[in-house]
């Protein structure tokens, strides 16, 4: 039986949320030079891959987080793929900004989210893990227990793993950077030569140039 994580990866590579561009690579707002692209909200345009993934997110949270009682949803990407998932599974919904609103009652949490509650929180791509961490802490600031985090995608970087491991918050994702580029060799969208230069973008991808 083909996994998820390749069903997935094949999706996103049909409907290019991610692509791959090894002679003409991207370049990200940090500055890195990328082969890859990835646009997770492109899945919201497409039926077929959007319930793909809200299913396959509360499948992830009901293995992993049985007890969960809210569901938080990162801004902007992860905000409609949460709300989404909330629903399939009847949860209640919030979302975290990247900064708190500088009007109003200065919010950075937006919803409902009383003190001591079970929290999964999703986010529709992980890369540094920066941003990701910055929302579970102010989630665990207002007093939410955080349960861990559910991606749609992540790149898998080592650098990464380490930091989810130190902040003691457990990352599930439905794909990842390396079945990616596997599914995209084996469907011919990137050829067998290229394997070697995407698998050391991965290993170093601040040091990356197109060679």
């Amino acid at each position: 039986m083909e996994s998820i994580e390749k069903i997935i990866a094949r999706q996103l590579l049909e409907i290019s949320a991610v692509r791959l561009n090894v002679e003409q690579p991207f370049i990200w707002t940090s500055g890195w030079c990328s082969p890859i692209y990835c646009d997770n909200r492109k899945i919201l345009s497409y039926p077929k891959a959007r319930k793909l993934i809200y299913e396959s997110l509360t499948q992830l949270i009901s293995q992993h987080f049985p007890d969960v009682e809210v569901i938080a949803g990162i801004a902007t990407g992860a905000i409609a793929h949460g709300a989404l998932a909330a629903e399939h599974m009847g949860k209640p919904f919030i979302y975290v900004r990247a900064l708190a609103k500088s009007h109003g009652l200065g919010n950075i949490i937006e919803g409902e989210l009383k003190a001591g509650v079970r929290v999964v929180v999703i986010e529709d791509l992980v890369s540094t893990g920066g941003s990701s961490l910055r929302a579970v802490e102010a989630l665990r600031r207002a007093g939410a227990e955080v349960l861990g985090m559910v991606a749609i995608f992540s790149y898998n970087f080592i650098s990464t793993r380490r930091s989810f491991e130190n902040a003691g918050c457990e990352l599930y994702t439905l794909t990842n950077y390396l079945t990616l580029i596997e599914e995209a060799r084996q469907c011919n969208y990137i050829k067998d030569s290229d394997m070697g230069t995407l698998e050391r973008w991965r290993e170093a991808p601040t040091q990356w140039n197109n060679e």
